[in-house]
């Protein structure tokens, strides 16, 4: 066999390599895509896959490039790329270099995640007042994940290393797929019927947002909302929130992280429970140091020493209490009826009788007097009135109409005082004592003439 004819890897994947590089087309590629996977180093380069339905290619974008973006790439966001397609030579495959990238509109996903996290949020689901507490010692705790992946190992490892007493319950769910949403929604419901669990852990490893959809559909974040178990959101992606991080009663960036807020450590607890015990002790002894002081002083007391003595001091000092007590009583006795006497003196002395009588002739006297004045008053604006009267009935045109005088008036009522203001043929009305005539002018005479 010629061996010659035979080339490694590393010669075989660098020719690809070269023929990328020299291939003009492959230097200069416009793409158009879907960001998935998508991962900021901490130099600045960003790492991404770039997809469309059938397919998808890896992508890397250098820091220096990077700087010059005006949005923050995110999974499912539509782009327009342009750059270099090469081989990545340790792993033989190839990739594009970005040099430009710009939004294209916003992925199907994205745009599914926003809606759906917009309803949900006016319906109240993402309240903080109605988030559950969680035990801070919980015995029965259910988890909710796959029992394939890493999280499920990595949380049984934390939580036993925190707290060997817990107990687990592992539900197993499909947590990637289609019929991984029904799946989780259904062991939440599962969970809550056997009403034994402290707390829930509801998670899963971290992914691209096609891995973690399943966490972002209306069915798990309904089961989750409506779960009267406390629960912990344990999707594994520390920058980015997914639906149910939002409903759950606590969001925990990783599984590890989840563990870590379920169960104590139970070397801080046993510390703790340590730090207590001390200050009990102190707190009893110091008590127990202030009883004994107390007691001893009680012990030395005279009540203690003598108590005959004090029953019979107690005794003297209740019979001179009671003397004094008979002779305040008597001495308030003596003088309320001191004041009796007095007040029966005073009355006799006042005789109300004499001064009602005089009270009620002095009455009857102003009465009289009052009674002679009104009369006095009365007859003088009698006598006052028939006077006016009379001067009046003297000026009243009436009586003067009574001798045979008259008044003439016009057509209009008004009193005609001169022949001036009348014509031939104007009617008059002229008003006698005992009423009145209708007139007609047909002449007029003046004075001196006619």
């Amino acid at each position: 066999m010629d061996q010659d004819r035979y080339i490694s890897v590393t010669k075989l994947t660098r020719y690809i390599k070269q023929l990328m590089e020299t291939d003009g087309n492959l230097q200069n590629v416009w793409l158009r895509g879907e960001i998935s996977n998508y991962k900021k180093h901490s130099r600045g380069h960003l790492y991404l896959t770039i997809k469309d339905k059938n397919s998808r290619i890896r992508a890397v974008m250098f820091a220096g490039n990077a700087r010059q973006l005006t949005f923050v790439p995110e999974d499912g966001m539509k782009v327009l790329v342009q750059g270099a397609v090469a081989l990545y030579e340790p792993y033989g495959e190839y990739q594009i270099y970005i040099r430009d990238m710009e939004q294209d509109g916003l992925g199907r996903l994205y745009l599914a995640y926003e809606a759906l996290k917009k309803k949900l949020q006016e319906l109240g689901m993402f309240d903080p007042a109605i988030k559950k507490a969680i035990p801070e010692v919980p015995y029965q705790i259910g988890i909710i994940t796959s029992t394939t992946g890493a999280a499920i190992r990595d949380l049984f490892t934390t939580i036993k290393r925190r707290f060997p007493a817990a107990r687990l319950t592992v539900f197993p769910v499909l947590v990637q797929g289609a019929e991984a949403a029904p799946s989780i929604a259904a062991a939440i419901d599962q969970a809550n019927r056997l009403d034994s669990l402290d707390v829930l852990i509801v998670g899963r490893g971290g992914g691209s947002i096609e891995d973690l959809w399943a966490f972002n559909e209306e069915i798990v974040a309904n089961a989750i909302y409506r779960s009267k178990i406390p629960i912990i959101s344990a999707v594994g992606h520390e920058t980015d929130f997914t639906i149910a991080d939002f409903v759950a009663d606590k969001r925990a960036p990783t599984p590890t992280a989840a563990g870590e807020f379920a169960v104590p450590d139970v070397v801080e607890l046993s510390r703790h429970i340590d730090q207590l015990t001390t200050r009990l002790s102190q707190a009893m002894n110091g008590r127990l140091r202030e009883e004994k002081t107390r007691l001893h002083r009680l012990r030395g007391s005279y009540a203690f020493k003598f108590p005959g003595q004090l029953v019979l001091q107690k005794e003297q000092e209740c019979d001179r209490l009671l003397e004094r007590l008979g002779q305040s009583a008597k001495h308030q006795l003596q003088h309320k009826q001191n004041q009796l006497v007095m007040a029966d003196r005073l009355l006799a002395q006042s005789k109300p009788n004499e001064l009602l009588n005089r009270a009620e002739k002095q009455l009857n006297e102003r009465m009289q007097h009052f009674l002679r004045a009104f009369a006095t008053y009365r007859h003088s604006k009698e006598s006052q009135f028939d006077k006016l009267l009379t001067q009046l009935n003297s000026l009243s045109p009436l009586k003067i109409m009574s001798r045979g005088y008259g008044l003439a008036f016009d057509a209009n009522n008004q009193l005609i005082k001169t022949v001036q203001s009348v014509s031939p043929g104007d009617s008059v009305t002229v008003r006698m004592h005992d009423g009145k005539l209708d007139c007609q002018v047909w002449g007029m005479g003046y004075r001196g003439g006619e």
